[in-house]
């Protein structure tokens, strides 16, 4: 087929800011430029350029003291990210597309299905000790967290707007790096009235406007919080869960130097 709880200071949970569908928002600092031993890359890009370009085959780009991966998975219908740099790995699907500025440390999303979309974020190195998930709690209390922040990012103002929310799982598990990891799916309703101005209760009826899915995975490694990310209509999971739960089965985090 990657977003990350962070942390404000020690033991504070920030998690991270949903991205709405099509919106786009600057980094606060520039890209570096660096230079890249690929044949056909020109000798100077930003990171996320060279990130974008999605080669048919595995290869490594060296960005200075950064190394990613790309590489296609076996049926060839995902591709393979390794940020060494960050720490995290991840399977995304062949078919999606990278957005570059959308506010996480990378971002994904099907070019179809605009709703449909992937990131991961990651805490910030200077405000954050964490030494395993479990400084979250047990994954229920961790999955609550999840939920409240979903809700808090999709706060709207507009009359007549109701929201409708549920965890569904909250489980942690052990991969096979040897690492605990939580996952946690939770669903959203969003209920809207077109004419929120009437006058009278019966014309302001609410219809529901969107259903979705969203699905996180949390990991701890070189003292920060990690979080994979995935929303999906519910629609569209019921027909692609399959693929959406190797994503999630696939994100792991690994040691930087």
């Amino acid at each position: 087929m990657a977003m990350v709880v962070g942390a404000r200071a020690a033991g504070e949970l920030r998690l991270p800011t949903a991205v709405p569908c099509g919106a786009v928002r600057p980094r606060s600092c520039a890209l570096p430029r660096v230079t890249v031993p690929c044949g056909g890359l020109p000798a100077a890009v930003p990171r996320r350029n060279v990130l974008s370009t999605m080669l048919s085959t595995s290869t490594i780009l060296l960005l200075g003291p950064r190394q990613i991966t790309l590489a296609d998975t076996a049926g060839g219908a995902f591709r393979e990210y390794i940020d060494i740099f960050d720490g995290y790995t991840f399977l995304y699907p062949k078919s999606w597309i990278q957005v570059r500025g959308a506010g996480a440390d990378i971002f994904f999303r099907d070019p179809f299905v605009l709703d449909e979309n992937m990131s991961v974020e990651i805490s910030s190195p200077s405000s954050s000790k964490y030494t395993s998930v479990e400084d979250l709690g047990p994954p229920e209390k961790a999955a609550e967290k999840v939920l409240k922040q979903y809700l808090t990012e999709f706060m709207s103002t507009r009359l007549g707007v109701r929201r409708e929310s549920n965890v569904l799982s909250a489980v942690s598990k052990v991969a096979d790096d040897g690492k605990l990891y939580y996952e946690v799916e939770v669903n959203i309703k969003s209920y809207a009235s077109n004419n929120e101005l009437a006058v009278m209760p019966q014309d302001r009826v609410q219809s529901l406007e969107w259903d979705r899915r969203y699905l996180s995975v949390l990991g701890v490694e070189n003292k920060r919080l990690y979080e994979l990310r995935l929303q999906t209509p519910e629609q569209v999971f019921m027909q692609e869960e399959d693929d959406l739960r190797r994503v999630m089965d696939s994100f792991r985090v690994i040691k930087t130097a």
